[in-house]
Parts: C-alpha cells; structure tokens; sequence
C-alpha cells in the first residue's frame, strides 16, 4: 500500500508536463462606474460633438436630457434647442423604442436639436447595456404630425 501511495504522489508532483507561468499584465480592472453621461451639442460647423459631462455616475436618461436642456455651459459648443425653464424630460423604456416627452413645442427645436436629444438618451441607453438598435420618439406640447417618428443617432453604435 505504501508503494501505491508513492506512485500517486510522484504522479501528482510531476504533472502533467504544464508548467506554471506568471501573470500576464491586463490593464486596470473594469470599475463598473462611468465618468459622466455624454451630452451632442453643436458645434461652430453645425455638426454634433460628444461632450463628456463629469458627474461622477452614468445617470439616466431622463438626467443625462436635464443636464442637455440646461446647455452646454463654457465649452465652445452651442445647442440648437430652445431654452426653457423646465428642464424635466419623461423617460418610458419599451422593448425597442425610448419615448422621451419633452418640455418644448417642436418648433423650439431644429432638426439638428432633435439629434441632440435622440443621441443623448440612445448614448446612455447603450453605455448602460441596452441595445444599439434601440430608436427613440420624441413627443412635443404641441404635437405635429410626423414629430413622433422613431428615430436612430448615427454617433451612437
């Protein structure tokens, strides 16, 4: 028996010919925490650019559209969506389609204020898992026919 043993245990120690190797450097661990919600405005081109807004979390969608209607702040961009005082924006999340209810008549916002919004929610909906495929309706205080299309961002993928 004890020669059984012996022979196990020198089949243990050997292997199976794989030698150990050390660890190989990946990069800083993922945290699960984004910087900031991106926000499009506008810029001197007319053409929308990200602008990362540093809050510290990802937020929703109905945060990341407040902080869009309250404008771009200092950072050389504009916004092609009318000021407004509310700046509350209705979320509802369905199986492909975001709907987002806005505090704006469809003619304080320009074509390219419409991307705006649509990119902003779609660029949040993605960065927290959902699909790309997603479109978004928009719905104004004075609805106009067509205005609630569905609709995709081009930046967003």
């Amino acid at each position: 028996m004890k020669r059984h043993w012996s022979l196990v245990a020198v089949l243990l120690l050997a292997g199976c010919g794989v030698t150990p190797a050390p660890p190989t450097p990946g990069g800083d661990a993922p945290t699960g925490v984004a910087p900031g919600a991106t926000l499009y405005f506008v810029d001197a081109q007319d053409r929308l650019r990200p602008q990362l807004r540093h809050t510290g979390r990802l937020g929703t969608i109905a945060e990341a559209e407040a902080l869009l209607l309250a404008g771009p702040g200092g950072s050389g961009l504009h916004t092609e969506i009318a000021e407004s005082a509310v700046t509350r924006v209705a979320v509802t999340i369905e199986p492909g389609v975001i709907r987002l209810t806005v505090p704006l008549s469809v003619g304080e916002v320009t074509p390219l204020g419409i991307d705006q919004l649509v990119c902003t929610a779609l660029g949040v909906h993605v960065q927290s898992g959902g699909s790309p495929a997603t479109k978004v309706r928009l719905a104004f205080t004075e609805p106009v026919a067509g205005s609630d299309a569905p609709r995709a961002c081009p930046l967003v993928k």
